[in-house]
């Protein structure tokens, strides 16, 4: 299949080696220009901006946010040169109201729209064994799911509308956040009493929290292994305000996304910015006179 790959960062340069990998042709353009080189010398095709992709099947973007994916994939011309039936697949975690106007703005343009973000972090992306979650049309989805079965170890559908998957998404990343953050506020109150963090995140995920986030996690936290991230802060501070957003659209109240709002503020605050998201875990320790 021809394939344009926008966004070759920690998630989206493994992905792209494995669409590569898989044999399919693939034209790639990031904003800096090393790893789109380092492709280059596995068989990809460069792109010298956003609007150079050529006459391509399916266009794939994986970027930071928002503004970027507007900015590179609307504003710099990359739908201008697709062809009426091409597929755009955004498999990044977007807003829900960003993936509502570009259902639209896909629609008009008689183009195509994905939306499939991903669980997992670039070990992951890159061994080939994301979760992907998706909605659209259902042929749509059937005839791009190779290109899924190459990326991923799973592909979950959730609908027709490609804004569910944003929802699903966005409800997954705040779970995550919020296991996080009972584990730093529980590991804060054991410590109090003169109990270790890691004795007590080995007992709880080995026992009544024995799955692989509170596992994956509780392990960074019990180490204060933050760095290099994984998914930073500022991302991760990021993910909680768009479910807040995508709650308020609904009248869906949210309490706990306002405490994580609050706490990543104060992690941004203290500079943990480019931390792993994780690291939110320290808000409570350093609140606590512990840090």
């Amino acid at each position: 299949m021809q394939i344009a790959f926008i966004g070759l960062g920690g998630m989206g340069l493994p992905m792209a080696e494995n669409l590569l990998k898989a044999g399919h042709e693939l034209a790639v353009w990031n904003r800096s220009p090393e790893p789109a080189l380092a492709l280059a010398e596995k068989g990809a095709r460069v792109c010298k901006t956003p609007a150079d992709m050529g006459d391509v099947q399916v266009l794939i973007s994986m970027l930071p946010d928002d503004a970027v994916t507007r900015e590179v994939v609307v504003r710099n011309g990359a739908l201008d040169t697709l062809t009426p039936g091409t597929v755009w697949i955004n498999m990044a975690t977007v807003s829900v109201a960003f993936t509502e106007a570009m259902t639209v703005e896909t629609e008009n343009r008689e183009l195509r729209y994905v939306a499939a973000p991903v669980l997992g972090r670039v070990d992951v992306a890159a061994a080939g064994a994301l979760n992907i979650l998706t909605a659209g049309d259902e042929q749509l989805l059937n005839d791009i799911q190779p290109l899924f079965d190459v990326l991923g170890q799973k592909t979950w559908r959730f609908g027709e509308v490609p804004a569910q998957a944003a929802a699903v998404k966005l409800a997954a990343n705040f779970m995550l956040a919020s296991a996080i953050e009972a584990m730093g506020e529980s590991s804060a109150l054991v410590e109090a009493f003169g109990v270790g963090k890691g004795d007590f995140l080995t007992m709880l995920t080995s026992t009544l929290f024995s799955a692989p986030a509170y596992k994956g996690y509780g392990a960074m936290i019990a180490e204060d292994r933050y760095s290099p991230a994984g998914f930073t802060m500022k991302l991760g501070f990021k993910d909680v305000r768009l479910a807040q957003q995508a709650a308020e659209s609904r009248h869906v109240p949210m309490g706990f996304a306002g405490v994580l709002r609050d706490n990543y503020l104060d992690a941004l605050a203290n500079g943990d910015e480019a931390l792993d998201w994780a690291a939110l875990a320290t808000v409570s320790a350093r609140r606590a006179g512990q840090r």
